[in-house]
């Protein structure tokens, strides 16, 4: 039952039924969000579209206006099929690549030829941080740029604390395209796999002000103890203090700039909870352990799911964002599994099961999206001659589900909504 409502939210929240309900095209007047933009009265459109849903975006906008359009567009997988009018590029994720380099280096000329008379319609989703990427002082190499993403990506930090420090060492993010594409007209449609109250934080907010200061990145380094683990070339900026500041609100850039979400993790929360409920549960949506610790997650959410099953049964808690993980050691797995296994320690013998996955496809590096565990998982591992707790302490929870046939594995959806958890109790 957690899967089906797992795999109901992922065709409901889908990117073609957003566009559905906030972009539409008729006789060249584009609607975005609440926006009017009449495509003949530019000199030119290009769409930059960029992420994990780079390609599903780019076509659902094309199915609205017509193959009238062209730009970029730079995901994290090979396209299925290819947009005339567009260049495509595939990216690194988790970590740039040179495909990154390359995708960030023709956005930026693309974006730089463009005039007071051209319109700019971007399409952002998460994952853009890394498959679209250029450093900001050319000092920094490939290889050095992908160990201080590594460095970031490990150290506990929540997405918002390490988006900071990634706006700051490059040349595109922390409004830094925008900037590029000034004085054009911009728009900017968002599929966000981020809080909904910091939407800058999106693939590291290429087009909007940033929010964040180099201030901020001096305190996360320090929090988190990252100068030793950032590479020479980055730590040295660091050390000297000298980070440029991003682009703020008061920037001319932003005179003629907007920005819409279209799709966030509240459209899927909302959607399976409108499933469980289907499905015959009494649903209940918190988010509140966003951004926690996965183990303070799992004992916040399990708590609380006991407490809705003394009041109502069978009883279905959503809950949306991501849990955090300070990996320190080289296993194969990634935050959903990690917390799917700690809540199964902590549900032996129980009636009830959890469910955690990403809305992408991707949990860590493993080839799973996520995976669920019930009362009857921790004996199953013992039966199957593994170790639970070993395998929490060294993050290499994907063989032990692997194992079970416990995973979830999609593929990448061509969607990013964040993580998504569901707990049932009869």
């Amino acid at each position: 039952m957690a899967r089906s409502i797992f795999r109901l939210t992922l065709d409901q929240a889908s990117i073609a039924n957003a566009f559905g309900h906030h972009v539409n095209c008729e006789r060249g007047i584009l609607r975005a969000g609440e926006d009017l933009y009449d495509l003949h009265s530019y000199s030119g459109v290009l769409v930059v579209s960029l992420g994990k849903a780079a390609h599903a975006m780019a076509e659902a906008l094309a199915g609205q206006v017509g193959n009238s359009l062209q730009g970029i567009v730079a995901a994290s997988v090979e396209p299925t099929t290819q947009l005339r009018g567009f260049r495509y590029f595939r990216g690194g994720h988790p970590t740039p690549n040179e495909e990154s380099i390359k995708s960030a280096t023709a956005i930026l000329r693309a974006l730089e030829a463009q005039t007071a008379s051209s319109l700019v319609v971007f399409l952002l989703s998460g994952g853009g941080s890394s498959i679209v990427e250029k450093p900001i002082d050319q000092e920094i190499s490939l290889p050095e740029l992908v160990a201080t993403y590594s460095a970031l990506v490990h150290s506990g930090a929540p997405i918002a604390d390490i988006n900071a420090i990634r706006k700051h060492v490059s040349a595109v993010k922390g409004g830094r395209l925008a900037k590029a594409a000034f004085p054009a007209q911009q728009v900017s449609l968002l599929v966000s796999d981020v809080p909904d109250n910091t939407p800058d934080a999106l693939a590291s907010g290429p087009t909007m002000p940033d929010s964040t200061s180099v201030e901020d990145c001096y305190r996360v380094v320090e929090k988190y103890d990252l100068l030793p683990e950032f590479p020479t070339s980055v730590r040295e900026l660091f050390e000297r203090h000298a980070l440029e500041e991003t682009p703020k609100s008061d920037d001319p850039a932003f005179q003629r700039a907007r920005w819409w979400t279209v799709l966030s993790n509240q459209t899927a929360v909302e959607q399976a909870s409108v499933a469980a409920e289907r499905a015959g549960f009494f649903g209940h949506m918190d988010n509140s352990c966003d951004d926690w610790d996965y183990q303070k997650a799992a004992d916040y959410l399990l708590n609380k799911l006991r407490e809705l099953r003394k009041q109502c049964s069978p009883v279905c808690l959503i809950s949306g964002g991501e849990v955090t993980l300070k990996v320190t050691s080289p296993g194969v797995g990634g935050r959903n599994q990690q917390f799917a296994l700690a809540c199964a320690e902590k549900i032996a013998g129980e009636p009830i099961t959890v469910l955690s996955a990403g809305t992408d496809g991707v949990d860590g590096n493993s080839p799973a999206t996520g995976a669920v565990v019930d009362g009857s998982t921790i004996e199953r591992i013992r039966e199957q001659g593994l170790n639970a707790r070993q395998a929490l302490e060294h993050f290499d929870a994907y063989p032990v589900f692997r194992a079970l046939g416990d995973a979830i594995e999609t593929g990448p959806t061509g969607n990013n909504l964040r993580d998504l958890r569901i707990l049932l109790a009869y």
